[in-house]
């Protein structure tokens, strides 16, 4: 690729990821009334979304023994344990991260 396809490229893509983050704000501006389904997707799709999160980071887990499922049941801990603390889902995820990648090259190394 040359550098104007590359720069064509980004704008491109810069251009659909700006429609797609403004468009419900000019869907459902004004008086339009929000649509139930929207509004229950809105309540429902975090925790899914979560759910699909989890059985990802975990579906490789080996329970061969203790050192390869143990680091990943303690950052879970940690991850839920933070949420349930200080309700900030960042914090969670970097803790639990943190927890995790120290395990493995400390502990559990």
């Amino acid at each position: 690729m040359n550098e104007m396809h590359s720069l064509a490229l980004i704008l491109v893509i810069a251009a659909v990821t700006l429609l797609l983050r403004f468009l419900p704000f000019f869907i459902f501006s004004g008086k339009r009334k929000v649509p139930g389904y929207i509004i229950y997707l809105g309540e429902k799709l975090p925790y899914a979304i979560m759910g699909m999160l989890i059985v990802y980071c975990l579906r490789n887990v080996d329970f061969a023994g203790l050192a390869h499922w143990l680091p990943s049941l303690i950052a879970v801990a940690v991850v839920v344990g933070l949420h349930l603390w200080k309700r900030n889902t960042l914090l969670s995820i970097i803790g639990g991260t943190a927890i995790y990648m120290f395990l493995l090259q400390t502990v559990f190394a």
